[in-house]
């Protein structure tokens, strides 16, 4: 049997990074297989639909890597393009063939029409919580004549259709994560499974759809587990054979809350703008409620899928770690080739006003780039830290208090002696290879000969360069500067003092 995966995402904002644990899982169970993943849109909600929704979660997904092989995807422009033979995989252009299976539902027995209004429905809700009772629909058009039901439709009254919940007995079905899992029938509602306005619910199209595109597994939060049930006895309902289910927990805050925006930040978007790499964000999320059962941490999107199993899936909420996010983006930070970082890192250097146009950036800028960065890839947690950590590289003239040119085992009249001795021995012709290795190395020869203290010299030297008291070391910033705007900086410091 082919594997058959989808995710399923509705449109009403950016892509929330549960859901992109949902999808990730669901891509790593379909390749792990040799299977089938798919990318439906569920935009039949009109009153939550987000304009340009869908193309932020397609976005989002590319940008992690998870590429759909069949359903909605984008094109080579950006734009959004559809592939496989079971379009269409957006939901709003299929009513045609929900109203389709509705009819074959009520013409069955398993639906009926309800001309309720929202006021009886309102007031019976009411009613039942006053007397404690389990809020549901009470079937009050169940019973109605064919003839009384063909006379309200053709007058054209407002109405729903229903699934007939079978009120006795119970459903069964075995969870992949959770195991066997059973709900009473009497206690589910009638469902409404076709609106007013002739869209379907999320009930009968997922059923709907996840039988016409062939899916055989179907992952999601746990928080649709309730739903199972009336979907069981739709997939009955048809003569369909279900497919398997997997419900994922719950991401978690630290302190054990449902994971939501007003803890901080949720969706992919948020992320992504930060400057965490796609890499650590599915590695990350790929361990939130899962482990391969090794210790190794560092996994790239092929070597997840190869190790993939739901078995091994926790049954409990997983933590949201945002430190341990900020570790994964730090391993991947540094052990990038300096070329690709620099890649990466360019957008948010535009975005922080310290390189202009993209496309006039030349191989050299972008070489004396691959330095710049070197000197605080391994100091920063994300690429937007990147940008505001090297701002002393590109700006023209440094801001600090004198004061702390001055070091601590030191005197304000000895930074600055030492400061001219420096500035007059880097600008001597013989100082010709001005690199970090070659600088280290005639500075401290000329240190050790004058029988001066490495920390008198070269913290003076690191802030004059840097402007700050925490920065990478002085010959690292050298190099980046090169010869001219080195000495610049190590002139206004002797100014300062």
């Amino acid at each position: 049997m082919l594997i058959k995966t989808r995710f399923a995402p509705s449109p009403t904002g950016f892509l929330h990074v549960g859901s992109l644990r949902t999808a990730l899982f669901a891509y790593l169970f379909a390749k792990q297989k040799g299977g089938i993943f798919a990318l439906r849109i569920e935009d039949t909600d009109r009153e939550r639909f987000v304009e340009d929704g869908i193309e932020n979660i397609v976005r989002s997904l590319a940008w992690a890597g998870l590429r759909p092989d069949e359903g909605v995807d984008l094109d080579k422009m950006g734009k959004i393009t559809q592939k496989g033979n079971c379009g269409s995989y957006i939901q709003s252009e299929r009513l045609d063939i929900y109203k389709k299976y509705v009819d074959e539902l009520v013409k069955n027995g398993h639906a009926y029409y309800c001309f309720c209004s929202k006021e009886r429905l309102d007031e019976l809700r009411k009613m039942q919580e006053l007397n404690k009772m389990p809020t549901g629909y009470d079937q009050h058009c169940c019973n109605l004549t064919k003839e009384e039901v063909e006379k309200r439709v053709k007058a054209n009254e407002p109405h729903v259709a229903r699934m007939k919940m079978p009120k006795e007995g119970v459903t069964k079905f075995n969870d992949l994560i959770k195991g066997e899992v059973e709900f009473k029938n009497e206690l589910i509602d009638d469902q409404v499974i076709l609106k007013a306005d002739g869209y379907p619910t999320y009930h009968l199209a997922v059923v709907v759809d996840d039988h016409l595109m062939e899916i055989t597994h179907i992952i999601r939060g746990e928080e649709w587990l309730s739903s199972t049930p009336k979907h069981i006895q739709l997939y009955k309902m048809f003569g369909w054979k279900a497919p398997e289910f997997a419900h994922l927990p719950l991401l978690l805050n630290p302190d054990k809350s449902k994971l939501s925006k007003r803890q901080g930040d949720v969706a992919v978007e948020d992320f992504k703008a930060k400057g965490y790499l796609p890499e650590a964000v599915v590695n990350f999320v790929a361990f939130l409620g899962w482990n391969p059962g090794t210790e190794k941490e560092l996994y790239t999107l092929s070597e997840l899928a190869g190790e993939f199993d739901l078995s091994r899936v926790n049954k409990s909420g997983a933590v949201f770690n945002l430190p341990k996010l900020d570790w994964y983006n730090e391993q991947y930070i540094r052990t990038m080739d300096l070329p690709e970082l620099v890649e990466r890192c360019i957008p948010f250097l535009i975005d922080a006003g310290l390189v202009k146009d993209y496309r006039k950036l030349t191989d050299e800028y972008k070489k004396w780039l691959e330095g710049v960065i070197a000197l605080e890839r391994g100091r920063v947690a994300n690429l937007s830290q990147i940008s505001e950590a090297l701002k002393f590289v590109f700006t023209d003239k440094l801001s600090y208090d004198a004061e702390i040119l001055v070091w601590k085992k030191s005197t304000k009249s000895a930074a600055k002696e030492n400061l001219k001795l420096l500035i007059e021995l880097l600008s001597k012709k013989s100082v010709q290879l001005w690199t970090k290795k070659n600088l280290e190395l005639i500075v401290g020869e000329w240190v050790k000969d004058k029988g001066l203290n490495n920390g008198s010299v070269l913290w003076p030297m690191r802030v004059a360069l840097s402007g700050q008291e925490n920065s990478p070391g002085p010959f690292e910033i050298a190099e980046a500067l090169g010869r001219e705007k080195t000495l610049e900086r190590l002139t206004n410091a002797v100014k300062k003092l």
